[in-house]
């Protein structure tokens, strides 16, 4: 069993890594600013904000894994990477892994290029994509004593195409994966499972990765 830390524990992503980590015995504890509608039993709740790890008291302490699941949204549009960059100096040296949910946009479309972001990305997903890679650029600049994942959903993610839990899901490495009709989606759930797989069996240390169907 691990304990594994979730910040944005509430939120799209991060409320599908709670479920899926309590779902498979593990000690779950969900950070967010608001208390769930519809607690999960067998999860730890701890409100507050990242941006002030003081006062979240022993919350990472003896984590085995940190994931962050911030979304670029509302009042934390410019604040994800100052979050970031707080958990990076925080777990450097510790031996907890930091796992951060990225978004499609730095994913490339071919093996060496280009991304998604660069080619006709949607405008209105353009800063949230921007903070993706920014967060991935602040990751692969961290110090080595620092194990890190990043992981990029399917074009197609998000409560507006909640999809089901089929327990499958591909690795794409840093291409985005696609079905054979070219569309590219993945539901909550089946990230999820691609999150906790990677916490209980790392495969890319220091490395981001894409899954879809």
């Amino acid at each position: 069993m691990a304990r594994i830390v979730v910040i944005g524990g509430t939120g799209y992503a991060g409320s599908h890594i709670v479920r899926e980590g309590v779902r498979r015995g593990h000690e779950i504890v969900s950070v967010s600013r608001s208390m769930p509608d519809a607690p999960v039993d067998g999860v730890r709740y701890a409100r507050g904000s990242v941006l002030d790890p003081a006062a979240l008291g022993d919350v990472f302490d003896g984590a085995d894994a940190v994931v962050s699941a911030l979304s670029p949204r509302g009042d934390m549009q410019d604040a994800v990477l100052d979050a970031l960059e707080g958990l990076v100096a925080s777990l450097t040296g510790t031996g907890t892994r930091l796992g951060v949910v990225g978004g499609a946009g730095g994913s490339l479309v071919a093996p060496g290029g280009p991304r998604l972001f660069d080619q006709g990305f949607p405008d209105e997903y353009k800063h949230e994509a921007q903070v993706g890679i920014d967060s991935l650029d602040l990751l692969q600049r961290s110090d080595e004593n620092l194990d890190w994942f990043f992981i990029h959903p399917a074009e197609v993610f998000g409560p507006w195409a909640k999809g089901e839990r089929t327990g499958r899901y591909r690795d794409g490495g840093d291409v985005v994966v696609r079905a054979e009709d070219g569309t590219s989606t993945i539901s909550g759930a089946d990230f999820a499972i691609a999150v906790i797989d990677e916490v209980e069996t790392p495969k890319h240390h220091r490395g981001r990765f894409t899954v879809g169907y």
